[in-house]
């Protein structure tokens, strides 16, 4: 999905979303098919100066929330059980980190996270919100994990279901 310019109502809404203000958000990756904020780009350095490696955030509670039932569903030990038999799926997932360091370098380089992507990549399955997120901002293809973690999720971006 191309990224889009971030509002002052994206930023109010992903605020309410997270029930805390919303930091350092740089643009909107995806939208939901009513135009609200569902994951947000964040800058690799907070403005306090914390680096931030999460470049891609899903924000959304609807998506979050489905996204926190596969986790207690095992489908996290599943998945790194698959990428320890499925050299394809390793392979592709490496390509993810890959691609997700190359999205944060041109954002800027923070010495400190450097070569550390999201969700546990490129060897790990640590945090499917971060992996789903990644393949929302993206296109399929991209990052595999979080393609399948889609497939398998209650959620879609295709459907609405935004408190209004």
């Amino acid at each position: 999905m191309p990224l889009t310019k971030v509002t002052e109502k994206d930023i109010e809404s992903v605020s309410t979303q997270l029930g805390r203000p919303a930091r350092d958000i740089i643009a909107i990756a995806a939208r939901c098919v009513c135009g609200n904020p569902v994951v947000v780009q964040t800058s690799p350095r907070l403005e306090d100066g914390t680096p931030f490696p999460t470049v891609y955030y899903l924000t959304l509670p609807a998506a979050t929330s489905a996204v926190s039932t596969l986790e207690a569903s095992g489908l996290m030990m599943e998945l790194q059980t698959r990428l320890e038999q499925e050299p394809e799926l390793a392979a592709g997932y490496a390509s993810a980190h890959r691609s997700y360091l190359e999205d944060r370098a041109l954002l800027g380089e923070v010495e400190e996270i450097d070569g550390i992507s999201a969700g546990g990549m490129p060897t790990r399955v640590k945090c499917l919100h971060s992996l789903v997120a990644h393949s929302l901002a993206t296109a399929p293809g991209v990052n595999p994990i979080g393609d399948i973690a889609l497939d398998k999720c209650s959620w879609s971006i295709a459907r609405c279901v935004c408190e209004k």
